[in-house]
């Protein structure tokens, strides 16, 4: 079984991915929420703060209770199942980090030709 899912962990694709657009605050602006897809069943959960709001980053804190394998002494998660990855979800769609990077690429590129065209002089 993979190793339980920790804030460090998040934290750490969070810097090796910042400046590709699949961060939480760089990926927002183009209709990417942060979420959390359980390898083994499936299931996608939409980042969320511990009191159910919808959260703007990756956040243990929110998932459901069978997830969780530790917590402080005051409750916080502090880790999570190994089967979880941390990535997005844009038109009810799943990406990892790296499919994201990609569509966000691939997004810019269209909307940069698109500027490219609406600018051409006349």
């Amino acid at each position: 079984m993979k190793k339980a899912l920790t804030e460090k962990h998040i934290d750490n694709e969070s810097r090796a991915f910042h400046g590709t657009g699949a961060t939480s605050g760089e990926s927002c602006s183009y209709g990417f929420r942060p979420a959390f897809l359980d390898t083994q069943t499936g299931i996608v959960y939409t980042c969320r703060y511990a009191d159910g709001r919808l959260a703007p980053m990756h956040l243990l804190d929110g998932l459901p209770p069978e997830l969780v394998v530790a917590r402080t002494p005051s409750g916080r998660v502090t880790a999570v199942k190994g089967s979880l990855i941390a990535g997005f979800i844009r038109h009810e769609q799943f990406y990892n980090r790296e499919a994201a990077m990609k569509q966000i690429m691939e997004l810019t590129q269209t909307q940069n030709k698109t500027l490219q065209m609406v600018c051409l002089p006349l």
